[in-house]
C-alpha cells in the first residue's frame, strides 16, 4: 500500500480543493432553481476525522437539551450533526433535506417541524428522529443509523444495514466519532475523464494524517448503542 504521511494543518487545503465550488446551484422539479451552499471550512468540518468542539454555546445548549430529552448520548447527535451539515444550518442537499440534521421534507412534516431551517427546531427534529429509529430497531445503533440516512424500509428490505456505500460510510463515520476511533473517510474529487483511484485519509500510530489510494481493513463496530432509554417524548 502506498501511503504519503501528510500533516494535519493540510486537511482543510486538501478538502477544499476537493469541492469544485463554494456554491452550487441546481435547477429543480418545475424549473425552480436551488441552490447548495458550503464553505470550503464548513465542508472540513463535515468531512474531519475527529469530533469538532461546537462553539456555539447556544448550539451546544440545544444539542445537549433535545438528546437530554430523547434518552440519547450527547456526542451521537452531534456526530449526526458534523457529517450531515457540518454545522451550515442553511445547509440544502441535492435531494432537498434541509438544515443541520438534513431532515427531508416529508419527515420533517411528520415531526412537526415547521421550519427545518430553525436550527433548534430542527435539532429537535432530527433528535426525535433517530429516537424513532432506535427504538423500531431495538436500540441497534448501527441499524438506526442506516435508517436515518437511507429510510427504515431500505434497512428492513435488506434486513440489515443496506448494501449502499454512501449509508455503509456514513454509519462507520458517525460512530467512529462518538467513539473517538480511527477514521478512513473517502475524499470525493472531480471526474476529469479515465479511472481515477480514490483516496482515503486516515491517521497512523503516530496520529498524522495518511493519504493513500488503498482502503484499509474496516473497523468492527459494536453493535450497542450509546443511547440511553427512551423518555416517552410527546407525541410518541
Amino acid at each position: 500500500m502506498r501511503t504519503v504521511a501528510i500533516l494535519l494543518l493540510a486537511l482543510p487545503v486538501l478538502l477544499s480543493s476537493a469541492a469544485s465550488a463554494e456554491v452550487k446551484m441546481r435547477q429543480g422539479e418545475g424549473g425552480v432553481p436551488h441552490i447548495y451552499n458550503e464553505t470550503s471550512n464548513q465542508r472540513s468540518i463535515r468531512l474531519s476525522t475527529h469530533l469538532r468542539e461546537v462553539n456555539s454555546l447556544e448550539l451546544k445548549r440545544w444539542i445537549e437539551d433535545h438528546a437530554g430529552r430523547q434518552g440519547l448520548d450527547r456526542r451521537l447527535v452531534q456526530a449526526v450533526i458534523q457529517v450531515e451539515s457540518g454545522y451550515n444550518y442553511k445547509a440544502r442537499s441535492s435531494k432537498g433535506a434541509m438544515g443541520l440534521m438534513q431532515l427531508m421534507p416529508g419527515t420533517a412534516r411528520d415531526l412537526g417541524v415547521q421550519d427545518a431551517y430553525n436550527p433548534e427546531a430542527n435539532i429537535g427534529g432530527g433528535a426525535r428522529y433517530l429516537r424513532q429509529m432506535l427504538d423500531r430497531f431495538s436500540g441497534n445503533v448501527q441499524l438506526a443509523l442506516a435508517a436515518y440516512n437511507a429510510g427504515p424500509e431500505a434497512v428492513r428490505r435488506y434486513g440489515g444495514i443496506p448494501p449502499y456505500r454512501e449509508t455503509q460510510n456514513y454509519v462507520r463515520r458517525v460512530l467512529a466519532l462518538v467513539e473517538g476511533k480511527e477514521m478512513t473517510i473517502e475524499v470525493p474529487s472531480k471526474p476529469t475523464g479515465g479511472n481515477k483511484p480514490k483516496i482515503y485519509l486516515t491517521r497512523d500510530a503516530r496520529n498524522r494524517l495518511v493519504m493513500s489510494t488503498s482502503p484499509p481493513p474496516k473497523p468492527t463496530i459494536p453493535a450497542k448503542s450509546p443511547a440511553g432509554p427512551a423518555k416517552s417524548p410527546a407525541g410518541k
